[in-house]
């Protein structure tokens, strides 16, 4: 098991905040921008 310190980061491009790696993401996180769906959907508001 991983510690969550060790796992890959990133910061949302919406709101600029750091969010790591999740299982779900495992397959597509080179395509992962947004930290959250609030994020995802105010994508456009910018």
């Amino acid at each position: 098991m991983r510690k969550k310190s060790d796992l890959p980061a990133k910061d949302c491009v919406v709101c600029g905040r750091p969010f790591v790696w999740r299982k779900k993401w495992e397959k597509v996180w080179n395509e992962v921008k947004y930290c959250s769906d609030a994020c995802r959907m105010r994508k456009g508001a910018r």
